[in-house]
């Protein structure tokens, strides 16, 4: 019946809304059709919402690997570093997000219309890929996907 999630995490800059970042979580996984983990545990809570879990490998996960204490060195990537970056103001042990940041998600299936009315549906891989090139002209200092941008 759907596809998956679509989400974007987004700040607020005067009274316009500001991609920061845009993801997809799909239904099934890598192996043949099986539930993803991704979203397998969404009625339980039990740490992964799409991909904003807190384990390692997981946006929460990994962003807590950048800026707080206690993380394996090994688990600090430049990916989240450069979201650290971008989101938080760090001095010493004191960490303040720069902006208010906001969720926004969808469940996204056959009957969900593309941001460009004349692609009426589409798949939910392409509708973030969409999304992301969009976002990446409208805001390229703002959003931190660093694949599927326009160069």
């Amino acid at each position: 019946m759907h596809d998956g999630i679509l989400y974007m995490m987004l700040s607020r800059e005067d009274d316009r809304l500001v991609a920061l970042y845009i993801g997809k979580a799909e239904i099934y996984g890598k192996k043949n059709r099986n539930l993803s983990a991704n979203i397998s545990d969404l009625d339980k809570g039990n740490g992964k919402f799409g991909r904003w879990g807190y384990n390692y490998a997981y946006h929460l996960g990994d962003l807590s690997a950048v800026t707080c204490p206690g993380h394996p060195p090994e688990k600090a990537s430049r990916k989240y570093r450069a979201w650290r970056n971008k989101l938080f103001n760090v001095d010493g042990d004191v960490v303040e997000l720069k902006t208010e940041v906001l969720f926004w998600a969808t469940l996204w299936g056959p009957e969900s219309h593309s941001i460009l009315s004349d692609y009426g549906s589409t798949k939910l891989a392409n509708e973030e890929y969409l999304l992301i090139g969009i976002a990446s002209d409208l805001f390229p200092e703002k959003l931190l996907n660093s694949e599927g941008r326009n160069r």
